[in-house]
């Protein structure tokens, strides 16, 4: 009588410490726990993608409440709003969607209004809507500008690369020899002309010695003072002259330009013949069709993560009979809300049972010469399960890894889903018949069950009764840290 005692006592006791840590660990992780005591707004959105109940409401960055629900309202996406009691709103209050990542993670931006204007009242109505720029309006626009390179490419394709263009380049140069020929005859025909210019200028020059003589000698210091501009070393200083440093400067600058018209020919000839990335892409339409093949495939993988939910699941259980600790970890990955993958790592106090069979041949005469034995080996190794769900209505059907074995299961679900009948059929061969378990679950506060059933309940020997506490809560957190996982894992 005395252990019966002994032992509820211990049974009432460690539910009392899983209730208080259970009760801890939620006001820890729940993040509308700040906002007891606040009112409620509410609002139409034109669109509530990425934002899912829990979900942050921002004002210049500070955390100011919560979602509280987000339901379908005559045909509008509305959205229901804790909000924290020291924060008010007016009448001029607006709302908006802000993306958080690039993975599709939204969250509720609030501005608070003017002050002076009348206060919203709890179960008020906000009116005015901010309009925030999208991951979908800044592909298109990436679009846009990768359509407006091609077409621009294939214009100089066919203005410069065509047939056409060479035909045209050809006529030019004939164009321009056929002007250097009519000149050279122009010259020709007035050789006579010519001459006669130059006998008359002798004869004015002969009547004008004098006056030459005193231009000559003007034009003598005028190139005095021209040599010393253009020559190569001035004064005692020894400095280039203004006009030959000028030179100098225009000399590399010509070469600069050369060398630049040089480069620029050279690309132009590699666009023109499809090599490099620009070339590629106005030559290659395949690669054109591959780049917008990748940003599909891009936007496809973004959004899928963005609609990605990461739960987990913390769980301890009391085996009556065995008297023992049973704790589970469970993480689920939700890409939709009718199937979900849960993997979970299970350290179980009766073990992991394994059948090894060994043939053995003896000498021994008081042993048969050749005999088998069936040996049944227990080891203290943590569990792992595996396993894909699917929900159809009011019923879960799960199929994979179950504790280390193949397993089946079925869960019910009623109240909202705060109710659950949950049913697992695994370990076969472990024991004679299969390990079947049965327990019921409630959500009596918000993210925390409570759970009892029956484990093992084909197998008499092995039959024990449970109770357990769980927290299960939704991380948004850990889903921006899964697509760096390595893949092994």
């Amino acid at each position: 009588m005395g252990i019966e005692v002994n032992k509820a006592a211990k049974v009432g006791i460690m539910t009392a410490a899983l209730a208080v840590a259970a009760y801890g660990g939620y006001r820890f992780v729940s993040r509308d726990a700040g906002s007891d005591g606040g009112y409620r707004v509410w609002a139409h959105l034109p669109d509530v993608t990425g934002v899912a109940p829990h979900s942050r409401v921002m004002i210049s960055g500070i955390q100011v409440g919560t979602v509280d629900r987000i339901w379908l309202d005559q045909g509008h996406a509305r959205v229901d709003i804790k909000m924290n009691p020291d924060t008010p709103l007016f009448v001029d209050a607006a709302i908006g969607k802000r993306a958080s990542s690039l993975i599709g993670e939204n969250y509720i931006v609030l501005t608070p209004g003017t002050e002076g204007q009348a206060q919203i009242p709890d179960r008020g109505q906000i009116t005015h809507y901010i309009q925030e720029p999208s991951i979908e309006q800044l592909q298109g626009q990436v679009s846009d500008i990768l359509k407006d390179v091609k077409s621009v490419t294939e214009s100089l394709r066919g203005s410069v690369g065509t047939d056409t263009g060479k035909d045209q380049l050809e006529k030019i140069l004939k164009n321009l020899a056929e002007v250097t020929e009519q000149l050279n005859e122009t010259v020709k025909e007035n050789r006579n002309a010519v001459k006669d210019t130059i006998t008359n200028i002798n004869n004015i020059t002969n009547q004008s010695q004098p006056n030459i003589n005193a231009i000559l000698g003007n034009l003598r210091q005028v190139t005095d003072d021209v040599r010393k501009m253009t020559g190569a070393t001035t004064g005692e200083g020894g400095k280039p002259g203004e006009l030959r440093n000028a030179a100098a400067r225009i000399d590399k600058a010509t070469t600069s330009l050369e060398s630049a018209l040089q480069h620029a020919d050279a690309v132009a000839a590699r666009v023109d013949r499809g090599e490099g990335t620009l070339g590629r892409l106005t030559k290659d339409e395949t690669l054109i069709n591959e780049v917008e093949s990748a940003v599909e495939d891009v936007g496809e993988m973004v959004g899928g993560i963005g609609r990605l939910q990461t739960v987990v699941g913390l769980r301890t259980d009391y085996n009556f009979l065995a008297n023992t600790i049973k704790s589970y970890v469970e993480l689920r990955l939700q890409p939709s809300e009718d199937k979900y993958y849960s993997i979970e790592l299970v350290n179980d106090p009766r073990g992991l049972t394994t059948f090894e069979q060994i043939d053995v041949d003896t000498t021994n005469p008081n042993d048969p010469p050749h005999y088998r034995e069936v040996r049944t080996v227990t080891t203290n190794a943590f569990r792992f399960s595996f396993q894909f769900a699917k929900r159809f209505g009011p019923f879960t059907g799960r199929f994979g890894i179950k504790e280390s074995t193949g397993g089946l299961g079925l869960d019910l679900h009623l109240l909202d889903d705060r109710f659950e009948l949950r049913q697992d059929l695994f370990g076969f061969g472990e024991q004679v018949s299969p390990r079947w378990r049965v327990a019921l679950a409630y959500e009596f506060i918000r993210k925390l069950w409570l759970l009892g059933g029956v484990d093992d309940i084909l197998n008499a020997d092995r039959r024990d009764y449970f109770i357990g506490l769980q927290l299960r809560f939704t991380d948004r957190d850990l889903k921006t840290i899964l697509p760096f996982v390595p893949a092994s894992l």
